[in-house]
């Protein structure tokens, strides 16, 4: 196994789409890149802690590569507005790869100026910086669309992630979410 950790907005919506991907063992919400000790959630909604929502994904390179993660990472968030993805705002929702190799390094570089451009007009503001202390969010916080797939923001802004994840990637997912 081998993780990345990644910051693309809200960790509600990167979570989703990470954990139907063939290949994803787990996946969990945290926050990293801060200077405050053991932070929470309220605490990181102030802006005022360095830190960002992020999601730790523990990978099989042997079924998804980590270029293939960074792919999707891309695909499924906006690097180009700085500090924010959609009505999120605020250094806490910014766009960063929390690298643990030099060829981890290499290849988000690499994905930032070869792939980046197919998909996006604008020039990338994402971060590509070393790990930092990994801190899991509350409980509260895991597997959130899975469990509250109904309420309001999973609905609207979540939902249709994973509704591109299935229309578009479909041969990408788990068997178990290949039909909803």
């Amino acid at each position: 196994m081998e993780i990345a950790i990644l910051g693309g907005g809200c960790f509600w919506c990167t979570e989703a789409v990470f954990q139907r991907l063939q290949g994803v063992h787990h996946v969990s919400s945290g926050y990293t890149g801060g200077h405050t000790e053991n932070p929470d959630y309220k605490s990181i909604c102030t802006g005022t802690t360095g830190h960002a929502e992020v999601i730790r994904i523990e990978f099989d390179p042997e079924v998804i590569t980590y270029e293939q993660l960074l792919e999707m990472f891309f695909i499924f968030h906006d690097p180009t507005t700085l500090n924010r993805q959609g009505n999120d705002v605020g250094t806490q929702y910014r766009s960063v790869i929390f690298y643990n190799s030099e060829a981890q390094r290499k290849m988000a570089q690499k994905v930032l100026t070869s792939f980046v451009p197919t998909v996006w007009d604008n020039q990338p503001v994402t971060q590509v910086v070393p790990e930092e202390k990994y801190y899991e969010a509350e409980k509260l916080h895991q597997n959130y669309y899975n469990d509250n797939s109904s309420q309001g923001y999973c609905t609207y802004v979540v939902g249709p992630k994973v509704s591109k994840l299935r229309s578009k990637y479909a041969s990408l997912l788990k068997p178990e979410y290949t039909n909803g």
